[in-house]
């Protein structure tokens, strides 16, 4: 389901982390959006030394900022996601968590997930070889839809994978709705094109009709026979 008018496509910062450690989605928090109360302060002191005409460094940039829901098992996660494609509000990435016992791992987690909602990136963390390459390979496809994160990951590599793959999925999505709108082009000129050809054909049938009509030679009217004179013996 593509977002509803509420939720723009160039706006969807909305991330799912899955895992069983409460600590991790904290940590996730704190890299993904961080606290603003320190740049509110900084923020005011520019303002009071702009007002008083003393000279200072320009403020920071504002850190992005990314909308996150968490889920403590795999089943729970697929549900939240689930929910949020239904309504329209879906989310752009998972950070998926490879093992959650006791439920689902994150492999079939991320399966059902992709089930679920086709288009959403994953990442998958994992501080353990629970599968080589080639079986996340042969049970997820070579995706290009998911990345592996080894534990533990520096905060760079968190805020990078997240910004790269909501700007991934918001192009995605961008281009999918851009041939959408080329085929929906293509469908009206073929049907235009076609009732034209129709309406051509008609009048050249009708052409016809009247020209052969036309050029039929006229009968002339019978004459009526006189009737023969009797011959008389001579």
């Amino acid at each position: 389901m593509d977002p509803q008018p509420h939720t723009p496509a160039s706006n969807n910062k909305r991330i799912l982390v899955i895992d069983d450690n409460r600590s991790i989605h904290a940590d996730f928090r704190k890299i993904l959006c961080p606290d603003t109360s320190a740049r509110t302060s900084t923020d005011l002191d520019h303002a009071e030394a702009a007002l008083f005409g003393e000279a200072g460094s320009p403020p920071p940039a504002a850190p992005a900022c990314f909308e996150i829901d968490s889920a403590y098992q795999g089943e729970e996660g697929v549900a939240l996601a689930l929910a949020a494609e239904q309504t329209g509000r879906p989310y752009a990435m998972a950070f998926v968590d490879m093992r959650m016992p006791p439920g689902w791992d994150g492999l079939r987690t991320t399966q059902e997930l992709w089930k679920a909602c086709p288009s959403i990136q994953v990442v998958i963390c994992t501080a353990h070889s629970d599968y080589s390459w080639d079986e996340l390979l042969q049970n997820l496809g070579d995706s290009d839809r998911m990345v592996i994160l080894k534990k533990p990951f520096d905060t760079i590599e968190v805020f990078q994978l997240a910004k790269a793959l909501t700007a991934k999925w918001r192009l995605l999505l961008e281009s999918r709705l851009r041939m959408a709108d080329l085929e929906h082009a293509v469908q009206a000129r073929t049907s235009q094109l076609e009732t034209t050809n129709e309406r051509l054909r008609t009048e050249i049938l009708e052409r016809r009709q009247t020209n052969s009509t036309s050029k039929k030679p006229a009968t002339s009217p019978s004459r009526p026979t006189s009737p023969k004179a009797p011959s008389w013996p001579t």
